[in-house]
Order: C-alpha cells, then sequence, then structure tokens
C-alpha cells in the first residue's frame, strides 16, 4: 500500500538521521537536517495521503470504512483523520516529526539531543506501522460507518490534535535533558530551551484536557467535566509531571543542585505519556472506561516502547548522577525554593495516587478479576493534597528566590480564604475540605496577584496561578454546590425546581429531520436540548439545554418520553392490521439495484379510515447489515409508517406506526434538572491556565 511505502520511507529515513547525529561531526549534522526534513516530508506525505483517501470515500481502506461515510460533513471527515487509534497515532507522529524539523532548523539542541529525539520519531513510526491506517478492509462495504455522532462536535474536532501536540512536544525537553546528561552540558546552555518547549507543551496538553472536560459537560448530559475515568487520568498524570519539571526547572536555574530532579521528571513525563497510551489503547480498559479502545493488538508493542524510553532514561540517569551537582536544594525553609520543591512533592504525590487508581485494571488483573476504584478515591486522597499545594503556592508567591525576601503579609490573605470559603458556604457547602479547598483557592490567586504587583513573579506565572485558584475554586462550587433532580414536564406547564420557573414549551424537529429539539424557560429565558437523529429518525446522540447566567448555570437533560406513541406491525401481504386510528394492508414490494450496491425496497401499502383508501410508499435503502429509512406521512401527516424490514420471501414487511409530528411535540417527558452555581469560573480559570503558561514562554 502507498501509504506504508510512505511510512516505511519516513522510518527509513528517521533511522539515517539517528545515526548522521550520533556520529557528532559539522558535515554528518548537515546531512543530519537534510534527513530530518525528509523524513518529515514523508511522514507529511502519509498524513495527506490518508486525508485524500478519507475524503475519497475509500471504503476498501478499513480505517476510512470504520470513521468516515459518504454522507459525513465535510468538517467531520477532517476530524475523522484522528478519530481512531491509527489516524492519532499518525497525527502524533506529524506533529513530532513537525517539531524536529524546527529543532533541526534552528539548531539550537546538540547533535545527542537530535539523535535522542529522532530515535524517539523512529520508535513512533514503529507504533504507526504496527497498526497501519492504510490497511485493506477484509469485507467490502459500500459505505462507511461513519464517526461516531456524540464525536461530530466542534470541541471534538480540536480536542485531539491540541493533546497530541502536547504529547509530541513533551518529547523535546526530554531530549534537551537526555543530551545534557549524555555531553555533561552546562545547565545555562539548555535549560531556558527546554523550558520553552516545557511550557509550550504544557499549554497545548492542558489546553485539551480543558476542551474535553468542556465538550463532556456540554454534550454527555450528566453535567459533570471530569469523570476520573482511567482515559481521562492518562493524560492528567503526565499534565501534572509536566508542570513538576517546569518548576523544578526554575528552582534549577538558581540553584544547580535541583538538576536530578529537573531530568526526573523529563523522564517520566513523557514515560508517562507512553503509558497512558498503553493503557489507552491496549484494551485493558475496555471494560472500565467509556472512550478507550478495546479490542486492539498494539498493546504490547506501545509497552515495549514505553519500556525502552524509561528504562534508558533511567539507566542513563544513573550512570551520569556522580557528574550532577551536588549540595543544598535551597537556603532555608523560609525560601521561594523550599516552598516550590515542597509544591513539586505534593505533586508528585497526587500523580502517584492518579496513578495508581487508574491503573487499577492492570494491577488487579495481575492478580485475578480486574477492578477499578470509584470517583470518590480520587476526592479523598487529592483533596487534601490539593489544599496544602495552594498553601504552598501562596507562601512560594509571598518570597522571592535566592535571598528569600518576602514581598508581602501573610494577614491581608486570610481575607480572601475567607471569601473563598464564604462564596462555598452561600452555595450550600458546609463540608471542612471543600471549604477549605475553596478557601485556598482564592487565597492562591490573591497571592499571586500581590507577587507579580511586587515583581516577584512574572505575568504569565500570576494569570495561570490565578487560573488555578480559580479553578479549584470553581471545582467546589459547581461540584459539591450542585443539586439536582428528576421532574417529569409537562408542555406549557410551569414548574419550580431549585429555585427556578422551569417550562417545557415541546419539542421541534430540524427541516431535514436530522436533529430534534426539546425546548424550555428558564425564569423566561429561552433554552434549548438537542438530540441527533440516525437516518431512521432513531436518537443517535443527545446534548443538555444551558441556562447561562452570572450565578451559574440551569442544566436540563431530557429523557425520551416513556410512551412515544409508537407501535410496530407485521403485515402479510394482503393481509390487514390495525392500530387505534388506521388499518393497514401490505399490497406488493419492488426492490431496485443502486449503483453503490445497496438495494432501494419500496413497498405498496393500503391506509384506510374506514371511508376513503390512500396508497403509500414507504422505502428502505437495504444494505447486507440493515438499512436506513425515513417515515412518510398518512392522511395528511395524522400518522406516519415508516418500513423497517422485508423478508426474503417478500410475503411479509415490519411497519413501525409513528404519531404526528404535532402529537410527538406534545408527549411529556421527563428530564434531569440540574444547577451549576459558578460553572463560569471553571472555564475562565482553564483559560488563563493556559494563557498565562503561553505568556511565560515569552518571558
Amino acid at each position: 500500500m502507498f501509504g506504508t511505502i510512505l511510512l516505511a520511507g519516513a522510518l527509513a529515513l528517521t533511522l539515517c538521521a539517528v545515526l548522521c547525529y550520533a556520529a557528532r561531526s559539522v558535515k554528518m549534522d548537515h546531512w543530519g537536517r537534510i534527513f530530518t526534513g525528509l523524513s518529515f516530508l514523508g511522514t507529511s506525505a502519509a498524513s495527506i495521503y490518508l486525508m485524500v483517501l478519507i475524503f475519497s470515500n475509500r471504503f476498501d481502506i478499513a480505517y476510512v470504512a470504520s470513521y468516515s461515510s459518504a454522507e459525513l460533513p465535510a468538517v467531520y471527515k477532517f476530524s475523522a483523520f484522528w478519530a481512531g487509534q491509527q489516524g492519532s497515532f499518525l497525527l502524533w507522529l506529524f506533529i513530532h516529526a513537525a517539531a524536529g524539523l524546527i529543532l533541526a532548523s534552528r539548531q539550537r539542541i546538540i547533535s545527542a539531543g537530535m539523535s535522542i529525539y529522532m530515535m524517539l520519531q523512529a520508535l513512533l513510526t514503529i507504533l504507526v506501522l504496527a497498526k497501519s491506517p492504510f490497511a485493506l478492509q477484509e469485507m467490502v462495504v459500500q459505505n462507511g460507518t461513519g464517526l461516531n455522532p456524540l464525536l461530530q462536535d466542534p470541541w471534538m474536532a480540536v480536542h485531539p490534535p491540541i493533546i497530541f501536540a502536547g504529547y509530541a512536544l513533551l518529547a523535546v525537553p526530554l531530549a534537551y535533558a537526555a543530551a545534557a546528561l549524555i555531553m555533561g552540558q552546562p545547565s545555562k546552555e539548555w535549560l531556558e530551551q527546554a523550558r520553552r518547549w516545557a511550557l509550550t507543551a504544557w499549554a497545548f496538553l492542558g489546553a485539551g484536557i480543558f476542551i474535553g472536560g468542556y465538550w463532556a459537560y456540554k454534550v454527555l448530559g450528566w453535567g459533570g467535566f471530569w469523570g476520573w475515568d482511567p482515559v481521562e487520568n492518562s493524560s492528567l498524570v503526565p499534565w501534572l509531571v509536566a508542570g513538576i519539571f517546569v518548576h523544578v526547572l526554575r528552582v534549577a536555574r538558581i540553584r544547580e543542585v535541583a538538576l536530578s530532579m529537573v531530568h526526573l521528571s523529563a523522564i517520566f513525563a513523557f514515560s508517562l505519556v507512553l503509558y497512558g497510551t498503553f493503557l489507552t489503547r491496549s484494551g485493558i480498559l475496555g471494560d472500565f472506561s467509556v472512550h478507550s479502545f478495546s479490542g486492539t493488538s498494539i498493546g504490547l508493542t506501545i509497552a515495549v516502547v514505553n519500556a525502552i524510553v524509561l528504562l534508558a532514561g533511567l539507566l542513563l540517569l544513573i550512570v551520569r548522577a556522580n557528574k550532577l551537582p551536588q549540595g543544598e536544594m535551597y537556603p532555608s525553609y523560609a525560601s521561594r525554593e523550599f516552598a516550590v520543591l515542597l509544591g513539586a512533592l505534593l505533586l508528585v504525590f497526587i500523580a502517584a495516587i492518579i496513578f495508581l487508581g487508574m491503573s487499577m485494571p492492570l494491577l488487579t488483573q495481575l492478580t485475578g478479576s480486574p477492578a477499578a476504584v470509584d470517583t470518590g478515591f480520587y476526592v479523598r486522597t487529592t483533596m487534601p493534597l490539593a489544599i496544602v499545594l495552594l498553601i504552598c503556592l501562596s507562601y512560594a508567591c509571598l518570597h522571592t528566590y535566592g535571598e528569600a525576601r518576602r514581598v508581602g503579609d501573610w494577614k491581608p490573605l486570610l481575607v480572601f480564604l475567607l471569601l473563598g470559603a464564604g462564596t462555598a458556604v452561600a452555595a450550600g457547602i458546609y463540608e471542612v475540605l471543600p471549604l477549605l479547598l475553596a478557601g485556598t483557592g482564592a487565597m492562591a490567586a490573591a497571592a499571586s496577584v500581590l507577587s507579580w504587583r511586587k515583581k516577584a513573579l512574572g505575568f504569565g506565572g500570576m494569570l495561570a496561578h490565578v487560573g488555578l485558584g480559580l479553578s479549584l475554586c470553581a471545582m467546589v462550587l459547581a461540584g459539591n454546590g450542585s443539586q439536582s433532580v428528576s421532574q417529569e414536564l409537562t408542555v406549557d406547564t410551569p414548574v419550580q425546581l431549585l429555585g427556578h420557573e422551569v417550562v417545557y414549551k415541546g419539542q421541534r424537529f430540524a427541516d431535514d429531520m436530522s436533529a430534534k429539539y426539546y425546548r424550555y424557560t428558564v425564569d423566561g429565558r429561552e433554552a434549548e436540548a438537542q438530540t441527533k437523529l440516525h437516518a431512521n429518525g432513531d436518537d443517535a446522540a443527545r446534548e443538555p439545554a444551558i441556562d447561562r447566567s452570572v450565578m451559574g448555570d440551569v442544566y436540563i437533560a431530557p429523557a425520551p418520553a416513556k410512551n412515544t406513541g409508537r407501535m410496530e406491525l407485521m403485515l402479510k401481504r394482503g393481509k390487514m392490521d390495525m392500530d387505534d386510528q388506521f388499518a393497514y394492508r401490505y399490497e406488493k414490494v419492488d426492490i431496485q439495484p443502486q449503483p453503490d450496491g445497496r438495494f432501494l425496497v419500496t413497498a405498496d401499502v393500503a391506509v384506510t379510515d374506514g371511508g376513503t383508501v390512500e396508497h403509500v410508499q414507504p422505502t428502505i435503502l437495504a444494505t447486507q447489515d440493515g438499512g436506513t429509512s425515513q417515515p412518510v406521512p398518512v392522511y395528511d401527516g395524522q400518522k406516519r409508517i415508516r418500513l423497517t424490514g422485508v423478508d426474503g420471501e417478500q410475503t411479509q414487511i415490519r411497519l413501525e406506526i409513528l404519531p404526528s409530528i404535532q402529537e410527538e411535540a406534545a408527549l411529556p417527558i421527563t428530564a434531569s434538572v440540574s444547577t451549576k452555581p459558578y460553572i463560569w469560573s471553571l472555564w475562565l480559570g482553564s483559560i488563563l491556565v493556559c494563557l498565562g503558561t503561553l505568556a511565560a514562554v515569552r518571558r
């Protein structure tokens, strides 16, 4: 296959680059840069070719058949590129190769570092080849499965590329750190460049995590933004460890003795990316995660790659440990160095707890029946550590590096501690730990602003820390302060729920019948919940209605009506059957082959109200594994009928009888209504974290 040949060529060119850089000569470095550029071109060509296959509806390719379809909108055909694990690995490789091209062209990393980086690229290429997106489809299909309706959302179109940008860029600090160990490079020659790449990777990975959380809140209908799902945690843990790297690197620029922690965190940050990929892609989490890849065969390959990276990195660090600076990491307890390093240690504990929790299915599988921990495990174990972490952050902001000069007093910050806790009490929260988390979150944000005003903290750092404090405070308010109730709602009947007047206004349907909308007013403001529909009219994916205000969101997740008014009839040729209003008789059927290999089946059905007879022709576009059909109206839409099946001898058909659109729109429904106090502050805090991190890159 042409795509596989391109990838194989890219792998060969990458290995040539590895060898050239390993030679460590000016001439060979030049050739190394040429091979780096050529490997990027090979990877780009493979990526473009896959995109062409998707847009050309090449359903003879297994990946295209699994994640695209002829009728899929163009924007989601584009995102089908990374919808499956094969395409997402290729996306990861493409971003990694692009970063390698930037590194090679700017020549700000020594040859040993480029050799290591290209070796990581070779390992990623092997992963793509091991589960190729260019494999042929075993069975001939006329149309693809298409993208999961839940994933047909703008936020999910950008979430994976941003996540994989973070994954790919975390390889750069590892390459800098490993090269420094190999060559004994002074810290001043590589720390600043590694810091820039690490901050960029951290910002991208964080933005990807936050976008995923917003998508879950906006689309999934359960009202949460983080479910502590093992797949979610597999991206959170490397983000936390990358945060450790960024902060201990800052300490190392003042006190080089902290370099050992810098190297350790660089190794583990990228290794945990690979480990999280192993958990997600191996199928181990198939029974424990709502969005893992199950039934895959690439798990062992990823595990081997992960072991190579982790063991090689740790072995290198052990061998070169005696060459690293020795001494005290902080001058005194009353110093920013001590507070930052203590905060880093707390992040280590938090990351280790989450790592243990997300790995529990794997660990328990080794001893017997696999099992997973519940959400409460994470909350109980990480909340106390988060509170102490925020106190450390506040303490660090009040001091400077080096001479440990204090730039502010504790007492004004206590006002913000009480303000944060008081806001939580106003939201109906009375548990001690959540109150402390809300209070310390507000205090940390205030301390960051004070430190910036005293020129002890950069603008980017201030924004990121304010965002962190605001986000943790918002998690308490929107999580612990949320209230929920389930209520049956009747059209145009006002109901008082959780301090709000909710009126259900009925349903409306999109003109092309691709979606239906549940309409509400909340305190007089309009809000709609959307249900995407399959081609046959069945529900495909639901999105809740969200009424937003300064005080928070009112979140309404409707459930399908208990009594849909639908019924099913089995009609034999020439025989009659009835519903509550009409009688139906199956007359004949016509089957026409289509150019794409499907069959258009048209039934002739006579419908009578006892006085007149109306003939309708419902159709179904049939395939080997099913078909799609649309309801057709009878008697000016008083009922709708849909052809859902025909037996092999064409002596019997199956009809679904649906009520009129007006009747269906007026059916009562049950909805889960909940309040999310100040949830907007979580999204604001998340944005500030990412913007602050990117601003720090430019400092």
